[in-house]
Order: C-alpha cells, then sequence, then structure tokens
C-alpha cells in the first residue's frame, strides 16, 4: 500500500471540496489514492467533513435523500429515481430505502433475564403453551436425528437427510410440515425435490451390482479403469463415468489392496565378471517385438517352501516371450527362460538383453547363450532397481493379481507351478491393459497382423 504525506492528504480533500464532494470525480482529477482511502481521510478529518455524525461521508444533500426514499415508499422504481435525481446507482437508492425503513421499525425490547422464581420460559414471545409445543418439537427432531441418522447435530445435516429426518417426523409425530422445513431450515421446493429423489431409488443399482461382479471376477486387484471398460463391453454395456465409477467403488468398499513386502532375494553375488554398459537407460520402449528384452528373478514364499520365476519380457507391449519356474534359482533356471525366447526370433532380429547385476546374468552359460544368438548384454547400475523398472513393476502387478491376499496352505510346489504358469499365460492372452487400446498384449500384436 503506498504511503502518502500530510500534503498530499491536505490536497486531496481541497480538490474534494472543489469538487463539491463527487469523491470520483475528486480521485480521477488528482490520480490517487483509492476510493477506500479518500473515504479514510474524510472520516479521519472530523465531524465537520461529514454530513452525520458517526456516519460515513457521502457527498449526497440529506434532502436528496429525504425525496429519493419518499419516491420510493410512493411505488416508482429505484432505478426511475435514480436517473431522475442524478444518483450513481438504484442500488444506492435501495439502500436509502432499506436503512430507513430499518430505522423506523420498532425496536424489541430485550428478553428480561429469569431469574429464579421465574417460569422457564421467562424472556420468550408467545405463550406458555406455545414455547411448550417449541421445546416439543425441538426435542422430537433431535430423536429423529438420532434414530435415522444417528447423528446429533441437525445442522449439519445435507438436504437429502433433513427430508429423511422430516419423513420419520410426520410419521411418528402430530408436527405440520411447515413447522419441520423451518425448523431444519430446509425449503418447501428443496424438500419436496429431495423426497422426490429418495422416492425414485438409487439410479446406479444396477451399475453397483455391475462393478462389483467385475471387482471380484478380477480378484479385487483391478482399478476404476478397467472396471469402467468392462462396463462399456459386452452384451449389455453400461456407458458411465470412471469418475462415477471410482466414487461407487469407493461405496461399495472395491478398494485395491498393494501390499508391500520387504525384498527377501537378491541374485548380486559381487563383481564375477565385467558387467557391459547400461544401454537402455531407462526407456523402456520399443517400435517393434523382439528389439528390447528384460529379465529377471522373482521369488515366491509359500508355506510348503520357495518357487522361483525367471522371465523374459518384451517392451514393445509387455509380452512374456518366455518364462522358466522352479524351486531353485541356479543358472539353468535363467538360461532356459532365455533359450525359450530365443528359440522364438527370426533371422536377423538380435535384441537388446537388459538384466540387473544378478550372477545368473554373468555366468558363462549366459554370455555364450547371448553370443550364439547374436543378443546384445545390457545391465543396470549396481544396486539401481529403476533401472530395470518395467521388469519390477511386472513383478508388482503380478504378485497384487496373482500372489497376495490369498491362502496357499496346502498348495503342493507342483500345483502352485501350474498355477502360475496358467496365469502367465491369460496375462499374454487374456489380461488387458489401456496402453494396448484395452487389448491383451498378443490381442495387440494380431491387430497389427504381428501374429497369427
Amino acid at each position: 500500500m503506498p504511503s502518502y504525506t500530510k500534503e498530499q492528504r491536505e490536497r486531496a480533500l481541497e480538490v474534494l471540496e472543489e469538487c463539491e464532494g463527487r469523491v470520483t470525480l475528486a480521485i480521477t482529477k488528482l490520480g490517487y489514492p483509492s476510493r477506500q482511502t479518500m473515504y479514510q481521510w474524510i472520516n479521519g478529518a472530523g465531524a465537520a467533513r461529514t454530513r452525520t455524525a458517526g456516519r460515513p461521508f457521502s457527498h449526497y444533500d440529506p434532502q436528496l435523500k429525504e425525496d429519493a426514499v419518499r419516491m420510493v415508499r410512493g411505488g416508482l422504481d429505484p432505478g426511475d429515481v435514480a436517473r431522475h435525481l442524478g444518483v450513481s446507482s438504484a442500488a444506492v437508492v435501495y439502500n436509502w430505502a432499506r436503512s430507513r425503513e430499518k430505522e423506523a421499525a420498532p425496536m424489541r425490547d430485550e428478553p428480561a433475564k429469569a431469574s429464579g422464581d421465574e417460569p422457564a420460559w421467562s424472556g420468550f414471545d408467545g405463550s406458555p403453551e406455545d414455547r411448550i409445543r417449541q421445546l416439543e418439537l425441538e426435542n422430537d427432531i433431535l430423536r429423529g436425528v438420532v434414530e435415522v441418522l444417528k447423528a446429533a447435530r441437525p445442522r449439519a445435516l445435507t438436504n437429502g437427510e433433513k427430508t429423511l429426518v422430516i419423513e420419520h417426523l410426520r410419521r411418528t409425530t402430530d408436527h405440520s410440515l411447515r413447522e419441520l422445513t423451518d425448523s431444519l431450515r430446509i425449503s418447501k421446493s428443496s424438500y419436496e425435490y429431495q423426497r422426490a429423489s429418495i422416492a425414485r431409488g438409487d439410479k446406479y443399482a444396477r451399475v453397483r451390482r455391475r462393478i462389483v461382479e467385475i471387482f471380484e471376477a478380477a480378484n479385487r486387484t483391478r482399478g476404476y479403469r478397467y472396471v469402467t471398460r468392462r462396463l462399456r463391453d459386452g452384451e449389455d454395456p453400461v456407458v458411465v463415468s470412471e469418475k462415477v465409477v471410482r466414487r461407487l467403488m469407493r461405496e461399495e468398499g472395491c478398494r485395491v489392496v498393494y501390499l508391500k513386502r520387504a525384498k527377501g532375494y537378491s541374485s548380486y553375488a559381487g563383481e564375477i565378471s565385467d558387467a557391459p554398459d547400461n544401454l537402455v537407460e531407462r526407456r523402456f520402449h520399443a517400435d517393434a517385438p523382439n528389439r528390447l528384452w528384460l529379465s529377471d528373478i522373482a521369488e515366491f514364499g509359500l508355506p510348503c517352501g520357495k518357487c522361483y520365476l525367471s522371465p523374459v519380457l518384451d517392451c514393445f507391449d509387455g509380452a512374456l516371450v518366455s518364462w522358466s519356474i522352479s524351486a531353485s534359482p541356479d543358472a539353468a533356471l535363467a538360461n532356459s527362460s532365455l533359450e525359450g525366447a530365443c528359440a522364438a526370433l527370426l533371422p536377423g532380429e538380435h535384441p537388446v538383453c537388459h538384466t540387473d547385476r544378478g550372477c545368473h546374468y554373468r555366468w558363462p552359460g549366459w554370455i555364450a547363450l547371448c553370443e550364439r544368438n547374436g543378443l546384445v548384454r545390457s545391465m543396470s547400475k549396481k544396486g539401481c532397481s529403476p533401472d530395470n523398472a518395467a521388469m519390477e513393476g511386472f513383478f508388482g502387478r503380478l504378485k497384487n493379481e496373482f500372489f497376495f491376499h490369498r491362502d496357499w496352505r496346502g498348495v503342493t510346489m507342483e500345483e502352485f507351478a501350474a498355477m502360475l504358469d496358467a496365469y502367465l499365460r491369460f496375462y499374454n492372452e487374456g489380461r488387458i491393459k489401456e496402453s494396448l487400446g484395452w487389448k491383451s498384449p498378443m490381442q495387440y500384436r494380431r491387430s497389427l497382423g504381428l501374429a497369427a
């Protein structure tokens, strides 16, 4: 806020007198200050510069105000009065008339404080019977709130909740609708609207059932985008926005839980051989199949023991080129998955194969396989899981959708391996993804003519 000198304030008041009290004209001539600041200077100059002591400065003549009020009381429009008398706006005239009405209204006597000998309703308007009726109404409202909504603060209720309370009290008490709407501070029109809405019922009832079915069929592991897509598929599609689906899932308790477990397995065994450069640099995208592969090993802790998975993932569409499952995280596990992936290569295809620095990818057998098939090796930095983030992301989805939140007691290693193999086949053939236009990896490849 700018600071003005005493001379500037005095000059402003002089110009105001020259302009016959017209503040806007004075400010325009001076180029300063703001209207609020000008009124502060005027009121601070003393009662001599105010038309009425104790009230804000006004440049309008008191007689003009009286004429304006009289004309408005005579039935004229405030806008017409303002134009006729040269007042700046109709709002000014309206405020003059309203202020005069408030001044003319009789002041209500202050209620006397009740003493010990006075009745409980002392100080309230109306007869004792009216006050008792009012107290009964308030008591019934509070009881209705508790019984219907289990709440104790009626003023915090929504219009829909107030309507429920009113409906309950109309059935259980003899209070009129006018009494109830006035006490709960809801208009008659709002009450009727909410009442009709409640009578129509939940318009999303069928959608809610479909959402729960889809969520449960996905083993409670897929979010609102997947559920929205499934709603729009099939013979009886339902088109609702993702925002609505997300809200309904929240109301129905369809919440995906991502379980974070401490990493218990690491294949790192030190720098046992020279590591190749990181050729990927976290760019996990490929413009064609068999251009960029990722591999790693995941551990599954079961009551019957530990099971290990070694997949080879194609960054073109996230498809699993090959995988191996074993009870031992040895070289044979990693090598067998790579051999299966290389068997699918066409002549002239030499993908980059990116891994972490685990010992499986630095032993002679793995290196020989890469050289024999023309694969270009690439490795993450030491202890840097984001360098192989796409593979880690796949393991996260796999475990959340297939492994976590399930009871594996009584499942043998062979049974688990068969179930895991079935899920991985589903991952390629049936698990749709938004990034692929809501197609599975194999469906996406067929749509491009890259698979039969």
